[in-house]
């Protein structure tokens, strides 16, 4: 006679009796500090451009919409904190208008990175881009094409999500079917393929300045490799995974703990991107300057050097080297 005992039951192979890890507190936590950090620096960034760089030069162009870019992902972030905290409470529209925003803000990065880097290329490795007006011409339209086509992907994502009822909490959701298709078409063609443009270049990139000992060139591509680097350190590991779960069921308590613990972990590290763009550009002395002439710290700074060379009777070096993302 078979024992019915409740001893007879593998609990790990009973995903419903498995303890959920509540993640909500933390991501929360973490998305207000993102938000506050991406705001101040991507704010600062957008200020120390206009008042002070030229806005006709093609690289500052970028520079200038990926700011706009990464705020207008950052935005979404507090709508998703308090969504994590309580349930969500701004209605269907809000639900609709967010979504659109933070696809918006991926998209348009990807695009304008890829844009950059592909700068980048036609200058250091081609070096034949035509005269600055019609650069500058182009670049305006590169950025006016990359908000387009960021609206018109966001479309879909932004139809197919909408507020549903979970018992007596609310939730912004979408149809998995059609949005897991739609959203991995998208993934294909606006990471995979600029990914795959941005190796080829940066190859070529790396390969044509390393044969020259122009160090003011060096420093420029490496900045700029930074930035687009940073991008796909950020969110490589989140698309990775999402791709990996269409394949991959968890088994068991163990594994389903271990895949929240990466999927959340990899979230946060994406989400983080928005705020580290202020921080790189920041590699550019130019940059640096024009920030301190903004918060009024060069006066202050300009004085002190002055009694010190007074006092000890030496003048002070300029530096050897002057990072500028300015295109030469």
């Amino acid at each position: 006679m078979s024992n019915n005992s409740t001893d007879d039951y593998d609990y790990d192979e009973m995903p419903y009796l498995c303890d959920d890890m509540d993640f909500s507190t933390v991501n929360a936590a973490f998305f207000i500090v993102i938000f506050i950090i991406s705001v101040t620096g991507n704010s600062l960034l957008l200020v120390v451009l206009v008042c002070y760089e030229n806005l006709k030069n093609a690289t500052n162009l970028f520079v200038l919409n990926l700011a706009c870019s990464d705020l207008v992902f950052t935005v979404t972030l507090p709508f998703w904190a308090v969504g994590h905290l309580h349930h969500w409470v701004f209605g269907d529209l809000a639900c609709k208008l967010l979504t659109a925003a933070y696809f918006v803000g991926l998209y348009s990065s990807v695009i304008l990175l890829t844009a950059i880097t592909v700068d980048r290329f036609i200058t250091v490795v081609l070096n034949k881009w035509p005269r600055k007006p019609v650069r500058e011409r182009c670049a305006v339209g590169v950025c006016a094409a990359a908000w387009i086509i960021s609206f018109a992907a966001s479309l879909s994502d932004a139809i197919n999500v909408k507020e549903f009822a979970n018992g007596e909490e609310l939730s912004c959701e979408s149809d998995d079917l059609e949005l897991n298709l739609n959203y991995y078409l998208q993934v294909s063609l606006l990471f995979l393929l600029p990914l795959a443009i941005i190796i080829f270049c940066y190859s070529a990139i790396l390969i044509t300045v390393l044969q020259f000992s122009n160090r003011k060139r060096r420093r420029t591509v490496v900045v700029v490799l930074c930035i687009v680097a940073a991008f796909f350190v950020c969110w490589g590991p989140h698309h990775v995974l999402l791709f990996v779960e269409t394949l991959y069921e968890p088994e068991g308590c163990d594994a389903e703990k271990s895949w929240d613990i990466a999927y959340h972990t990899c979230r946060i590290l994406a989400y983080s991107h928005c705020c580290m763009n202020p921080l790189l550009y920041m590699l550019s002395q130019n940059l640096r300057r024009h920030l301190l002439k903004f918060l009024h710290c060069d006066n202050g700074m300009s004085r002190s050097m002055e009694r010190v060379t007074s006092h000890s009777g030496i003048r002070p070096r300029t530096s050897e080297v002057m990072v500028d993302l300015q295109s030469k």
